[in-house]
């Protein structure tokens, strides 16, 4: 059974740039990033509706609005 090194070499170098870019790939999904501070800049958006809408009717009001329901 050959080693992955031997049969990397083998292949044309198209091909070995194309297993370099996923071993790369592969590398960077199993580092974790760092999560960033959570941006809240939408908070009170909404706060002139407070006097409509329950915050449970603002949910189902909200979700209308994203898939276009009247």
């Amino acid at each position: 059974m050959q080693n992955i090194e031997q049969i990397i070499r083998e292949l044309p170098p198209e091909l070995r740039q194309e297993v370099e870019d996923f071993i790369k790939f592969l590398l960077e999904k199993r580092v974790k990033k760092p999560i960033g501070k959570f941006d809240f800049g939408w908070a009170g958006a909404l706060k002139d509706l407070r006097d409509r809408y329950t915050s449970v009717e603002l949910q189902h009001k909200i979700s209308e609005w994203r898939i276009g329901e009247k």
